[in-house]
């Protein structure tokens, strides 16, 4: 996962996943204008394993993580962002700043399949379990990047167990996925939630709040 080589940086002509635009408006009688990011909506999970006591989150390389730190140690990296070319990256930082702990998810981009379907697919792709959308429990859904993008994210609970795992796993390859499947015991996961040496999306530490406050306490006392 960590081995990242010929790192290049250069301007974005278009994408798959991304659309800039700027939104000129008037505000109170004052005129305005935004940047922003049209995106794909997408679905999270909050996955806990039954069997062991655990939750189940994914791990992996993020490019736009490690570019921030990248920018952070080496902001003359981006200074030509309106030129053709950038400068060069002679010596980049480990791979490892780049890597985050997250909900397993997905972006929804199948207009034929339900926010509940894609969800089972992600689930069965990333950490290797098969469940049904009758498995699913719909938490609540909410506004990401509001100050770039705007989409809209709907979290889902669902509760696996061991016979449940069908596969290892770790995304699909073929669409240059590589993620790898992390298990938090349940008894540690709050002290991982605030620990800020394990970097992590805000899913997970809201999520494992989530749990703690609404799933927890029906437990069965050992």
């Amino acid at each position: 996962m960590e081995a990242i080589e010929e790192l290049a940086v250069q301007p974005c002509t278009s994408s798959l996943y991304l659309r800039p635009f700027r939104l000129s408006y008037r505000q109170n009688g004052t005129k305005k204008f935004w940047d922003f990011m049209r995106t794909h909506d997408s679905v999270s999970i909050l996955i806990f394993n039954t069997s062991r006591q655990c939750f189940v989150v994914v791990k992996q390389f993020r490019p736009a993580v490690y570019m921030c730190e990248i920018e952070r140690h080496q902001p003359q990296v981006f200074e030509n962002q309106d030129k053709e070319s950038f400068p060069s990256l002679e010596n980049p930082l480990p791979a490892v700043v780049g890597v985050t702990y997250e909900l397993c998810a997905g972006i929804v981009d199948k207009p034929g399949l339900s926010l509940e379907e894609i969800a089972c697919e992600e689930v069965l792709e990333e950490c290797g379990y098969r469940v049904s959308t009758a498995d699913l429990r719909r938490i609540t859904s909410y506004r990401s990047g509001v100050g770039v993008t705007g989409s809209r994210q709907t979290l889902f609970y669902a509760e696996v167990n061991d016979q449940m795992r069908t596969s290892g796993g770790g995304g699909q390859p073929e669409e240059g996925e590589l993620i790898e499947v992390v298990e938090i015991p349940l008894g540690e996961s709050m002290k991982f939630a605030y620990d800020e040496t394990f970097p992590k999306t805000m899913g997970v530490i809201f999520s494992f709040m989530w749990f703690h406050n609404n799933i927890a306490p029906k437990l069965p006392k050992k």
